[in-house]
């Protein structure tokens, strides 16, 4: 049969390849950069390399399995038995399972002339899930381990080649997983568009011009202060863990596995915003982006009035502290103008009960399939959508209807 072209699906399996060629690459350059501190006897280089990418590696499939142990068996009726996924989320493997999946998906949906709903509907199931798993996965040991090699870098006053490899992989990687992390989340809410290229774009630099700063800001104190930063880390990590408890959030499907989520999500917010309550959340973005901004100036000062204006590898500081400044405002400019004209606008009307603002009722038929996590933190995200017309009271289990 002739391949179908529909647009949905073949973006989808782009974005599907993308997001696997992202991680892969990832995980050659951090093997490579193991590789080579060993070769130079650098051990204690390589040996936390290699535990940033273990920890983020467990911590992944186990987020993996517990997101597939607690959907209906009737959802994944076409995958292999509970017992072989097992084994492959003990083998470290369940996360490019469910990519290779997931694109299986894709594919086999082009050779329908018309892709039914309900396979429409579970492609969008799976490439939520991989979006979020890729964005636990990028701040778990990516954004770490690029935070360490910048502080090699101006350490040593040097950078090999394979580390500017690994640099310039995990800046793109990070900020695409945030870019397709937040497009995935509008396939939840038929009442928001989908992203176009041009939002697309934008979205993808402003977090690619803010997350830079921050990264470099800690980098630039472990250099300088390499015994200090993970107090630095703990103390604020412990600061943001409160600050999620404190939202009540209602993500995973028993407690234990949402203080998991939670110390996952305080480690992101350690870096970047992250929503994960309903409500109002742009008193909640510009308080965590101030909190951030004051901790990154207050990093870059104590490195400059201790240690002076010269770096350890004799780069001038006051050189990296403009750059780092001008990215930041570029970044918060971009970010501006994004949510002033390029964000997807619906229609609202008053909420009469709370006196919030909530999604007039979309004429669209609910899906068939929907992925509740997802979904939860898609009304999150986008606070004034309800998304009423997707999730109606009948909905008892976890993706089906």
């Amino acid at each position: 049969m002739p391949l179908s072209m529909h647009p949905h699906v073949v973006l989808d399996i782009a974005v599907a390849l993308l997001s696997t060629l992202s991680f892969l690459l990832d995980l050659v350059a951090d093997v490579w950069a193991v590789v080579q501190y060993m070769l130079v006897g650098r051990y204690l280089w390589a040996a936390l390399v290699l535990i940033l990418l273990g920890q983020s590696s467990v911590l992944l499939q186990l987020f993996s399995w517990l997101w597939l142990t607690a959907d209906p068996a009737e959802l994944h009726h076409l995958q292999p038995s509970r017992r072989f996924l097992a084994l492959l989320h003990l083998l470290q493997l369940g996360y490019l399972y469910r990519c290779l999946h997931g694109m299986h998906q894709g594919l086999s949906m082009c050779y329908q002339e018309v892709p039914s709903e309900c396979d429409l509907a579970y492609a969008d199931f799976l490439s939520l899930d991989i979006s979020m798993l890729r964005l636990f996965e990028s701040f778990l040991e990516a954004t770490p381990q690029l935070t360490l090699v910048l502080a090699i870098v101006l350490q040593s006053g040097q950078a090999e080649y394979y580390q500017w490899f690994g640099i310039s992989s995990s800046f793109l990687g990070i900020s695409w997983a945030l870019l397709d992390y937040h497009r995935s989340l509008r396939t939840c809410l038929p009442s928001k568009p989908r992203l176009g290229w041009s939002s697309s774009a934008v979205y993808f630099l402003w977090n690619l011009l803010l997350l830079g700063p921050r990264i470099c800001a800690i980098a630039l104190f472990s250099a300088v202060f390499p015994y200090y930063v993970a107090l630095h880390f703990l103390s604020l990590w412990l600061v943001l863990l409160f600050w999620v408890w404190l939202q009540g959030t209602k993500f995973m499907p028993d407690s234990n596995g949402e203080w998991l989520y939670r110390v996952t999500v305080a480690l992101i917010l350690y870096f970047s915003w992250f929503n994960v309550s309903g409500g109002r959340t742009r008193g909640r973005a510009i308080i965590h982006l101030f909190f951030i901004l004051s901790d990154s100036v207050l990093l870059v000062t104590t490195s400059w009035v201790i240690h002076g204006t010269w770096l350890p590898s004799g780069d001038s500081l006051p050189m990296w502290v403009t750059i780092g400044g001008v990215c930041f405002f570029l970044g918060l400019a971009l970010r501006m103008i994004y949510y002033l004209w390029l964000h997807p606008s619906c229609s609202w009307e008053p909420d009469l009960v709370d006196g919030t603002l909530r999604l007039l009722p979309s004429k669209r038929p609910p899906k068939l399939i929907y992925n509740r996590r997802a979904t939860l933190l898609a009304e999150n995200f986008f606070a004034k959508a309800k998304a009423q017309a997707v999730l109606t009271q009948e909905v008892q289990l976890n993706g089906v209807l």
